[in-house]
């Protein structure tokens, strides 16, 4: 579990203990409140997060979430994992985000709202993009199928790069009325 400096609305790991937030969030505050995340990207949790993600290891995602669990984790109306296309669904087979928070809605006893959230079309995979690039990449790919009006929603990831998946996700549910959005990620990459 990582516990050195960090911003304190993404989590980005920062090389001074008296900064309080980046450069990206002091410019361009994102639409969530702030990013709990479990570890750093890196050595085995970034291995275990591969197998699950892409050798299709579905079963770490039980002891992955519940690593989740050590996090101050506040309630909440609801729980809402990025949500991945139909067409990459049928491709992957599963989604790596609703298992990890399938785990923690069921031991938090918070709703799992596995289609509040859903993602419009096709974009390009992130891997390889600019931060900038992947900003454009996204925007207006997700959607909103429910009334989230006023709730606080606890949206799940499994990594965070540069924060384009997870900003668009909670800029498209405040927009759909959500009051607060509180992103959980199991690790984050330590690079913006």
């Amino acid at each position: 579990m990582y516990t050195g400096p960090s911003c304190s609305i993404c989590a980005l790991p920062l090389s001074s203990e008296h900064a309080r937030a980046c450069r990206s969030c002091v410019q361009d505050p994102p639409h969530f409140s702030k990013v709990l995340s479990f570890g750093l990207y890196d050595g085995v949790l970034a291995e275990a997060i591969h197998h699950l993600k892409f050798h299709g290891r579905k079963r770490l995602s039980v002891p992955l979430g519940t690593m989740m669990l050590a996090l101050d984790i506040p309630r909440a109306d609801g729980i809402v994992p990025v949500p991945l296309t139909r067409a990459s669904l049928i491709k992957r087979g599963f989604n790596q985000s609703l298992l990890i928070a399938r785990v923690i809605a069921r031991e938090l006893g918070i709703p799992l709202r596995m289609d509040s959230l859903h993602k419009k079309r096709e974009t390009l995979p992130q891997v390889g993009l600019s931060a900038t690039e992947r900003r454009t990449n996204l925007r207006g790919a997700f959607g909103v199928h429910d009334d989230i009006r006023g709730q606080q929603l606890l949206l799940v990831d499994d990594v965070m790069t540069t924060g384009a998946t997870v900003r668009e996700c909670a800029k498209t549910l405040v927009r759909s009325g959500a009051r607060e959005v509180i992103v959980l990620t199991l690790a984050r990459a330590g690079e913006p």
